[in-house]
């Protein structure tokens, strides 16, 4: 499984950092999670046009999560030259659908793929969710942030696994989904000094990491006051694994 880091940001126009997304290969397919503004450019930037995508994961719908999805389905119709012809899926907790009719009155045909072209999968919000894609399992739990927060662990043929946090606050779901995974993209939004509700630190993502036993772990989605402190060091005083602070553009094996 290859990994890249679209976006490691936030909602805060920034030119080092796009809003949150991230990509995932496995063998010959492509996972999408969420798609925030500029992750398009940056999908152009790895080499990976729209078609090629087969999977949209979506962790909740705030805009710095969901803020390319309209344009990503007017970009799928038009032109012609580009427009794709195979289908894919778009995976998100339940809610989704209504979310999604909701978008289609507002902007109406313009954003109505053909039929068949798109599947869309809801997960359940209230516990665990299991999804079998063939090649890899998926597997959700909800997390501490809205009503429709979902996190994801991706688990491909060799049995290696990847979580992906979405955002959440600190919860015993994440510490229980994560366990063991050989990966953890976990969200640390703010310094430790500077807790908000609905998000973690690094202190309290590597807790997490911690308990849940992770062989290495990925710092993301960072507001700007992160960049005046070491996250790194705040991270350390709870996990002395593997340790990365996410870039935009960065890749992992």
């Amino acid at each position: 499984m290859k990994i890249t880091i679209l976006g490691s940001g936030t909602c805060v126009p920034s030119l080092k950092r796009s809003s949150c997304s991230v990509l995932i290969e496995i063998d010959h397919s492509l996972l999408l999670f969420d798609s925030g503004a500029g992750t398009m450019r940056r999908l152009l930037e790895v080499g990976v046009t729209i078609d090629n995508l087969c999977y949209i994961f979506y962790s909740h719908l705030h805009p710095d999560h969901t803020g390319e999805l309209v344009p990503f389905l007017f970009a799928t119709k038009y032109p012609d030259t580009y427009r794709r012809r195979k289908p894919f899926v778009i995976v998100a907790a339940r809610g989704f659908l209504d979310f999604y009719d909701k978008l289609k009155c507002a902007y109406g045909e313009w954003i109505e793929l053909a039929p068949g072209l798109v599947e869309i999968s809801e997960l359940d919000t209230t516990g665990p969710d299991h999804l079998d894609c063939g090649l890899f399992d998926v597997d959700s739990l909800p997390m501490k942030h809205t009503d429709m927060s979902l996190a994801y662990r991706i688990t491909g043929p060799d049995g290696k696994s990847i979580v992906y946090s979405g955002d959440t606050d600190f919860c015993e779901n994440l510490v229980t989904l994560s366990r063991g995974a050989d990966l953890l993209i976990c969200e640390s939004a703010f310094p430790d000094e500077m807790k908000v509700e609905g998000h973690l630190t690094p202190s309290l993502a590597g807790r997490i990491a911690t308990k849940a036993g992770v062989k290495k772990l990925v710092l993301t989605h960072f507001y700007p006051e992160c960049d005046a402190v070491d996250l790194f060091e705040q991270c350390r005083k709870t996990y002395h694994g593997p340790l990365v602070l996410a870039e935009d553009l960065m890749t992992l094996d």
